[in-house]
């Protein structure tokens, strides 16, 4: 019996990994319980510091404390902007979190305006809540905390610029717990999303469950590329445009760019979808380059395009996220029969 014990355990060890298969139902129970609840949970928790540090600001003038919320909270925003699911796309919570890209600078123009005016509406949140979707989130606040004037933060001058900045942070803490509990909801998405059912309208099979899964991370990385450095970074002979980055104000640029990168490595790698070793190599050599670029890039980002390493190193992570595209949207696709369908960015 100790004979065959043995044999057993030796055959059990050589066992190849590629065998070691999880579910696609554990897949989708995975995706949800160890990278969506923590990170809806954790945005939450960063809003309601971000509404207090600006309470404190207005009572007691600690701007830097109120400029770093802001930037830890910006940040556990992109740790979940990839989830164009569920709550976030409902009530138009995304535009209102954050209304970019502002090509044409509408955005701006009417947070200026809104300030120059001392608009006593936008003072509370449910006045706040009522107006256009670019004076509610976090670019505005961004330029409340960053942009011209805002040294008068810590003044009688900046009085209105202050209470409005701190019903925009309570504008964001209310929607992130609002996208927190849509997802705690034991009856909610993540039920559909997990626990697929052809009586729901939206994830009828595991099949459309796990296209949903990787379709997010597919078009994340698309909407990182396309929206966030393709605009500001040169090409070719082009000239490169540093303020159509995001955050650039407030030096969050790259910062973001590195949540959003590390959030859809979480999903790929804690989620377990990819079973393939040779495939799950290439992707993680693929986001290992990602980030590398990203850590490389460490001036602000109007220094950055000017300098050929950094700027090198923004194109290497355009290069990266293409990589990225074709291994998780068509390569992870095709091993698990998937369809992603259209991008997000498509419009369709």
């Amino acid at each position: 019996m100790r004979f065959f014990a043995t044999i057993l355990a030796a055959l059990l060890l050589i066992t190849p990994v590629s065998a070691q298969i999880i579910s696609p139902s554990e897949m989708l129970r995975s995706s949800v319980t160890n990278v969506i609840r923590p990170q809806t949970k954790a945005f939450a928790i960063r809003t309601a510091e971000l509404s207090k540090a600006m309470y404190v600001l207005c009572e007691n003038g600690d701007l830097t404390g109120a400029q770093e919320a802001f930037a830890t909270a910006a940040t556990a925003y992109g740790r979940i902007e990839f989830l164009r699911v569920g709550p976030l796309m409902e009530a138009n919570r995304a535009d209102r979190i954050l209304f970019f890209p502002d090509r044409k600078g509408i955005g701006l123009r009417q947070v200026q305006q809104l300030l120059a005016e001392a608009d006593l509406t936008a003072a509370t949140v449910p006045g706040l809540q009522a107006k256009s979707v670019a004076l509610q989130g976090f670019g505005a606040l961004e330029f409340v905390l960053f942009g011209t004037g805002f040294e008068t933060l810590t003044t009688s001058d900046g009085a209105f610029r202050c209470v409005y900045g701190a019903a925009i942070a309570k504008n964001l803490e209310e929607m992130a717990s609002e996208i927190a509990a849509g997802w705690a909801d034991p009856e909610g998405i993540a039920q559909r999303l997990t626990q697929p059912n052809p009586a729901y309208a939206d994830y009828r099979t595991t099949t459309e469950s796990l296209e949903a899964i990787v379709g997010l991370v597919s078009h994340g990385i698309e909407a990182v590329r396309d929206t966030r450095i393709n605009p500001f970074i040169a090409k070719g002979d082009g000239k490169a445009h540093p303020k159509l980055a995001l955050f650039w104000r407030s030096n969050q640029t790259l910062p973001m760019l590195q949540a959003n990168i590390r959030s859809l490595r979480s999903l790929v790698e804690l989620s377990g979808v990819v079973t393939d070793p040779a495939l799950a190599a290439e992707i993680t050599a693929a986001f290992d380059r990602a980030e590398t670029a990203i850590a490389a890039v460490t001036s602000p980002v109007d220094q950055a395009v000017t300098d050929p390493v950094q700027a090198a190193a923004l194109a290497d992570l355009v290069t990266s996220t293409q990589d990225l595209q074709r291994l998780i949207g068509e390569d992870l696709s095709a091993t698990l029969g998937l369809s992603v369908g259209f991008s997000s960015l498509d419009g369709d």
